[in-house]
């Protein structure tokens, strides 16, 4: 088999749960990745992603990620409700982070605001603060 299908729509990893949500929000809040001593992103126009059982995740615009300290990584995954995800990792002051970013390039129509976005692992990077509080770290 080659690919699963709800009647034309294909299915990722598994079929989707229908008590389980994902909303991403447009926001204002101020948020800065902070990694191996660096704030490597600092943005005041994130998304903000809510998935049921799972805590915020905070979807940065590409101008507002160090670009320049990540490095495409050949890992892949795929989520049933967001698509296909492709990762990065850091190299901060000589460390290597292994795929502490990802982003969903293309992703599924049900979750386009968070189209070629970046988030970061927050147990995989020092802090991330929300309008200067430290998020919870939760996987």
């Amino acid at each position: 088999m080659d690919s699963w299908h709800e009647e034309e729509d294909e299915i990722f990893v598994h079929a989707r749960d229908p008590y389980k949500r994902v909303d991403a929000l447009g926001s204002s809040r101020h948020i800065r990745v902070l990694l191996g001593g660096e704030t490597i992103a600092e943005s005041r126009r994130p998304h903000l992603l809510f998935e049921t059982g799972l805590p915020a995740r905070y979807y940065l615009p590409e101008e507002d990620v160090r670009m320049d300290l990540l490095v495409r990584s050949e890992r892949t995954s795929g989520c049933p409700y967001k698509g296909k995800a492709i990762y990065w990792s850091a190299k901060v002051n000589g460390e290597t982070f292994e795929d502490v970013v990802w982003s969903y390039p293309d992703p599924l129509p049900e979750c386009s605001k968070i189209k070629g976005l970046l988030a970061f692992y927050p147990d995989r990077v020092e802090d991330i603060f929300v309008d200067g509080e430290a998020a919870p770290k939760g996987v």
